[in-house]
């Protein structure tokens, strides 16, 4: 079984940054996809950014190309999301999300239906 604990949400305001963290609770961490998803009020939730733990290239939505940055820690078995420049149409909740090991591939990992394990989210806010 895989825990996902997401934090580093809160307030801010336009063009500040947010570091999001996801802490993986898990025996393995490597082989499998990870990724950043958002959902706001009324809309479907989307990627945001992905990565194949094992050193595949990562996935940004192009909303988020150039702001944001996806990066991990396999050693601490940890996910990060540096989200600089915010806008106030990036505010959501945003989940921390898992596959099982050697599921996937580089190039589903930025499908959500790839995943098996989700955080519970953190709330992220950015305000004009």
């Amino acid at each position: 079984q895989v825990q996902l604990v997401e934090s580093g949400g809160g307030s801010v305001q336009a063009g500040e940054s947010l570091m999001l963290s996801c802490e993986v609770l898990a025996y393995q961490y490597d082989d499998r996809c990870m990724g950043w998803f958002r959902q706001a009020p009324g809309k479907v939730r989307e990627v945001v950014a992905s990565i194949y733990t094992t050193g595949a290239p990562t996935y940004y939505d192009e909303s988020v190309k150039g702001r944001f940055t996806v990066s991990q820690d396999s050693a601490r078995k940890e996910l990060y999301l540096q989200m600089n420049s915010l806008k106030p149409e990036d505010s959501a909740m945003y989940y921390c999300a898992a596959s099982r090991p050697t599921y996937g591939t580089n190039s589903s990992c930025p499908v959500a239906s790839t995943y098996h394990y989700w955080g519970q989210g953190t709330q992220v806010f950015v305000s004009s």
